[in-house]
């Protein structure tokens, strides 16, 4: 077994350079934004920008529940889409990996299975009928 010539610390040595060149990077980038940019504060840049349209109202307003019932379903489902994207990609290399044909197969019908419970559950729910909002589930 060969011994090494130089300390276990010297390992990281790659890893600190890449902060280092990532910070550095991104000083540099701001400042050369600071030094090269025009600046020229004027009233209009100063006033808030709300796609569009001139802010109207207070910014703490309340929001229905369904307006995070619907983010939670967007994240359910792109997680979704993140989950079979993989195996999409290693489909035909299944059978080899896995012994069986058809076990990757099945393995990814129980898994929409129980997005398509979850999706039947939500429907069935309301969440998704935008008509009939009351403000509240």
């Amino acid at each position: 077994m060969a011994m090494q010539s130089y300390p276990y610390i010297w390992n990281y040595v790659p890893l600190v350079l890449q902060i280092l060149v990532a910070a550095g990077m991104a000083v540099g980038m701001v400042g050369a934004s600071y030094f090269i940019g025009k600046h020229k504060n004027s009233r209009t840049k100063a006033h808030a920008y709300e796609c569009g349209m001139d802010p109207i109202g207070d910014a703490r307003g309340r929001f229905t529940v369904r307006f995070y019932m619907v983010a939670m379903l967007f994240i359910l489902f792109d997680v979704e889409a993140v989950f079979m994207l993989p195996w999409a990609v290693i489909f035909r290399r299944l059978p080899a990996l896995t012994g069986s044909r058809m076990f990757g197969f099945y393995e990814m019908l129980v898994y929409l299975g129980f997005v398509g419970v979850g999706l039947f559950y939500v429907w069935k729910k309301g969440i998704l009928n935008w008509a009939n909002d009351k403000g509240d589930l």
